[in-house]
């Protein structure tokens, strides 16, 4: 009788495993939030870039992701077991935005941080979305990925004004949300993106002349705002087969009068001051500085690093990004804010850290600094 019982037990499990398995590779295929696939003329246009060999995409530097078995064993029971204070144990505050003001066209130059690393910029009249994660979970279905910390945005997506553009720094699913672009492209003019990710929103029904693709220090003018698509040291991929096939980079945004750096994601290097001597100083720089861990080091900057990487690409005043929305890394939430805070006072790197819905006007003294993410007594 027990013998019996085993076996319909393992064949049921067996079962089970199997149709999950199945399930996951039907997700996969058929879901639209894995993105496009790729033509042989697309593959020519990317080996064309110099960036592009064995079919990925490359770093400029030496980039190392690969992890033994010996680590990845250390690091399952980490990620299960979670650190302290992985996420607001209080509401985190944010500000609330009025649509009819921030749909009001100036010459002030305003930025207003979302969260992570999502960002709607005034600059010459022009509203920019950049990465426009504005969906609850990073990831591609809800069960696999934890939901944001705030339980609402400053503004919804169905309130904001018309956008001019947005600007895509890679397609990792906490930078490029399907279901934000989805609610966005019909309200949204034209798409600047690095290579390889037209194809994501080509498949999303975004118009091919309304997309443009561009390779490392690509400039184009856009209706008078200069955009420069400039390196970052990282990876890319929506898929379990997809890694390094679409480019990842950094954004420089010059208007008629002030100047802008979004790092995107990555790893430190010697490209920031490369591009601070190319298109430097900046007027205010928008930093990654969270999901780090020294295992991947290469791709993601500890925030001692970002406090210097601001300093290489000339920032006249910079802000942490790039955390104060998810978990996703072995790292309390608030270690990125209260360690690039340190170091930057320690190399006299002036800084900023807005509340989530703050406009900054860049060209006003910014107010006293408020130390929102901690704990209310």
């Amino acid at each position: 009788m027990l013998k019996k019982f085993l076996k319909v037990l393992v064949f049921s499990i067996v079962i089970v495993l199997v149709t999950l398995a199945f399930a996951g590779v039907l997700f996969v295929k058929f879901s639209p939030e894995f993105g496009g696939k790729h033509a042989a003329a697309d593959i020519e246009r990317y080996k064309a870039s110099g960036h592009y060999e064995n079919g990925k995409f490359q770093n400029i530097m030496d980039t190392n992701m690969d992890m033994n078995a010996k680590e990845m064993m250390e690091l399952l029971p980490e990620f299960l077991r979670g650190v302290p204070n992985s996420e607001p144990d209080f509401e985190v505050p944010i500000q609330h935005l009025d649509s009819a003001e921030i749909a009001k066209v100036d010459s002030v130059t305003k930025v207003i941080w979302f969260g992570h690393s999502a960002f709607l910029i005034h600059i010459d009249g022009k509203h920019i979305l950049l990465d426009p994660m504005l969906g609850p979970v990073p990831a591609p279905h809800p069960w696999l990925g934890k939901k944001r910390y705030e339980k609402e945005l400053p503004i919804e997506i169905e309130q904001l004004p018309n956008i001019d553009a947005i600007i895509i720094s890679h397609d990792h699913y906490d930078h490029l949300d399907y279901g934000s672009i989805q609610k966005l492209k019909a309200k949204t003019r034209q798409f600047f993106v690095p290579l390889g990710v037209g194809a994501h929103f080509r498949e999303w029904g975004v118009s091919a002349d309304q997309i443009q693709e561009l390779n490392w220090w690509d400039e184009v003018n856009f209706e008078g705002t200069k955009l420069a698509f400039t390196p970052s040291r990282h990876f890319s991929g929506r898929g379990p087969t997809d890694r390094w096939s679409t480019m990842w980079g950094s954004w420089v945004i010059i208007g008629q009068k002030d100047k802008l750096y979004f790092s995107g994601d990555g790893g430190y290097g010697a490209h920031f001051k490369q591009i601070g001597d190319t298109y430097g100083p900046f007027d205010f720089a928008m930093m990654e500085c969270g999901q780090y861990n020294k295992r991947w080091a290469d791709i993601h900057m500890m925030p001692e690093e970002t406090a210097q990487a601001a300093m290489d690409v000339r920032a006249k005043v910079f802000m942490p990004i790039h955390w104060a929305s998810f978990t996703l890394a072995l790292h309390s939430w608030t270690d990125p804010v209260v360690r690039v805070l340190k170091k930057s006072k320690e190399i006299n790197q002036p800084i900023y850290v807005p509340m989530i819905g703050q406009e900054v006007d860049i060209n006003t003294p910014f107010p006293e600094q408020t130390y929102w993410w901690e704990k209310p007594n």
